[in-house]
């Protein structure tokens, strides 16, 4: 027999592995296209909608100072949302009419000092502070514009949850865009099991072809074996095995296996050293079952609420009991979890929790210069706060980490005369680059560490 035919046998078998495979990622990526088309979108042009979407200006609202307006809407999430609703009754009244319930002149001084109210005899708040069984509404340090602007934003509210649940047509258009939507989803989701059971089946094919072959291989080898025709050349090719033992013992696969065991142990010893000190997903456990998913997220709590000097001191305050018991003395008073905040306040004594967050005392940072003056989210360094459950370090907080951000982070100079002559003094330097923390001298060392 030809040798040239035992040669091309693995030949042979490589181009039919080649080809399968080329099968299945056609199929993959035809089962690909044809979800897409089942969705019935195109992905560039829901990417072109939505940076349409996100870079149109939004509609200012009706009547009314729109900048009062904003101010107070706010103001509103930040004092009064926890405890109040426009347009229905939380854990005090609904607020919508408010102004034609009571003056602004009532309601600034109410707001204020609701107690000193209650307690000079005001017939109406003496009745409301009843009504809802003695709860006390806390003080809130506000100037009389920003109530004003709090009163214009929750009128400006009034009537909006009644006006969108009334409406017949556009609430029937919303159920039959719903519909179709979930049509498309249920359609989709179809399609994705169905490639999902069309892979698996071409997997399993494949390696029933796979072992078909080399059983065919091993029985050729066999017959060949048999035949008494073949030369030397074809016997040797024949017989030949692959000597595993000589592989291992080479001394170039020894100097291979040493050399990535030795970059391993580098490797590993190199993050140990970097990791010192380091906490990210740092998750304790809690002395109350607290939810931030619950509060900040599904209630939109705002986080100044309870870290009542998050945008005006250094540190983010530990909420003391008091704060919670604002909504816990009607909310929920039967929880375990909220009969721990009692038995703290029956004894005195604070609540133990266990801090998360937490940088060496030889680094400086101040919360107020980057949330009131920077305007930083809390979700920058704290990440999506209002999805946990338990909360847990989220960002590195290593030095490294803060000056990227610092290198990173333009400063909003707009209308700040302090930043002019800075600006201007940058252009002339650095044409055409951004005006960032670290442009302002945010990467010396004597800004964090004195």
């Amino acid at each position: 027999m030809n040798s040239n035919r035992l040669r091309s046998l693995p030949q042979l078998l490589l181009a039919l592995l080649l080809t399968f495979a080329g099968a299945q990622q056609a199929v993959a990526q035809a089962s690909a296209a044809a979800e897409v088309k089942t969705n019935g979108v195109d992905p560039g042009a829901t990417a072109g909608a939505t940076a349409a979407n996100a870079t149109a200006p939004a509609a200012a609202p009706a009547g009314g100072d729109a900048a009062a307006i904003a101010a107070g809407d706010a103001l509103f999430k930040g004092n009064c949302a926890q405890c109040h609703a426009v347009n229905e009754q939380v854990v005090g009244p609904a607020l919508g009419g408010i102004t034609k319930r009571r003056p602004i002149s009532w309601l600034i001084p109410w707001i204020k000092n609701s107690s000193k109210v209650v307690a000079s005899g005001d017939e109406y708040a003496v009745a409301l502070y009843n009504k809802f069984n003695k709860q006390q509404m806390p003080s809130f340090a506000l100037s009389d514009k920003e109530i004003t602007s709090i009163v214009a934003y929750i009128t400006s509210e009034e009537g909006k949850a009644t006006a969108v649940a009334g409406a017949g047509p556009t609430a029937g258009n919303a159920a039959a865009t719903d519909g179709k939507t979930d049509g498309a989803a249920g359609a989709a989701e179809g399609a994705g099991k169905y490639v999902d059971i069309l892979l698996i089946v071409l997997v399993v094919v494949l390696i029933v072809l796979v072992v078909t072959l080399v059983i065919i291989g091993n029985l050729m080898k066999d017959v060949l074996r048999g035949r008494k025709d073949l030369d030397g050349r074809d016997v040797e090719i024949l017989e030949q095995r692959f000597d595993w033992g000589k592989f291992y013992r080479s001394p170039v696969m020894r100097g291979i296996v040493g050399t990535v065991f030795a970059l391993v142990l580098l490797y590993e010893g190199v993050q140990s050293v970097m990791a010192v000190g380091l906490t990210q997903g740092y998750q304790p456990t809690q002395p109350i079952a607290f939810s931030h998913k619950l509060h900040a997220g599904e209630h939109q709590i705002n986080c100044a609420y309870c870290h009542t000097s998050v945008y005006k001191a250094k540190s983010a305050n530990i909420p003391s009991a008091n704060i919670c018991m604002n909504c816990h003395s009607q909310i929920k008073t039967e929880s375990p979890e909220i009969k721990k905040i009692y038995r703290a306040i029956e004894r005195k004594q604070p609540i133990q929790w266990v801090r998360v967050h937490n940088l060496p005392d030889l680094a400086y940072f101040n919360h107020s210069q980057h949330t009131q003056v920077a305007g930083l989210q809390c979700q920058t360094c704290h990440g999506p706060i209002q999805n946990m459950e338990v909360v847990y370090q989220y960002s590195a907080l290593t030095m490294g980490w803060c000056i990227n951000c610092h290198r990173e982070m333009p400063i909003n100079s707009k209308d700040n005369k302090y930043y002019d002559n800075l600006v201007k003094l940058h252009d002339t330097k650095n044409a055409g680059a951004p005006f960032t923390v670290s442009s302002n001298g945010g990467t010396e060392c004597s800004k964090c560490h004195y």
